[in-house]
């Protein structure tokens, strides 16, 4: 129903931003991260998701769409309700989420308020499963798709474009945002978010 809200940040509080568009205030519940970004005053963008169910009408807003898009992989796992999606991704970047899931890093997860050993395997479980595995340099994102060939067949290549994939991007997009990237010797982090300043339209 709404893709983003750009309008004057009219007030910021825990867990919350509202964003007045026209003279409407959206009250827009987000992470600690995307509220960092915000000012009283100034003008802001969030990209939004609208939560509608029973005696629910909740609007989300992240200032990046990879924050956006990690929160909707999240509420996606069993168990994982969107206060809890907001807590991960308060202590946590997208890129260092998808790294922990491609490294099964617990404690990058239990860090979060209210998030404990099992949920957080949980996570990593559920969606590890969302991933293709690696055979001979070509990762196959897409579930039965066709299989794209990473432009370096090195594990640390691997790595990043599994990350990536944890994001929900498809093969193809990985393997054009890693092409030119020089995995041999920049951080595995560092190679996962130029791709994803690559990405972001």
């Amino acid at each position: 129903m709404f893709y983003y809200l750009d309008g004057t940040v009219a007030e910021i509080l825990p867990y919350l931003a509202v964003i007045d568009c026209g003279g409407v205030g959206y009250a827009c519940k987000t992470t600690n991260t995307t509220l960092s970004r915000l000012k009283k005053g100034q003008r802001g963008r969030l990209y939004t998701y609208l939560n509608v169910g029973e005696g629910v009408f909740e609007l989300y807003g992240f200032a990046t769409a990879n924050e956006l898009n990690s929160f909707k992989l999240l509420i996606g796992v069993s168990g994982v309700g969107p206060k809890a999606a907001l807590a991960i991704l308060s202590s946590a970047t997208p890129e260092s989420l998808a790294m922990a899931i491609v490294t099964g890093d617990e404690k990058t997860l239990t860090a979060a308020p209210g998030i404990g050993k099992k949920i957080a395997q949980r996570i990593i479980l559920e969606l590890k499963d969302k991933m293709a595995g690696a055979t001979g340099g070509t990762l196959d994102f897409s579930g039965g798709g066709t299989a794209v060939n990473v432009p370096a067949f090195t594990s640390k290549a691997t790595e990043a474009a599994q990350a990536l994939a944890v994001l929900g991007y498809t093969s193809a997009e990985v393997a054009a945002a890693l092409k030119g990237i020089d995995v041999e010797n920049l951080p595995l982090e560092e190679i996962v978010r130029q791709s994803l300043k690559r990405m972001v339209k």
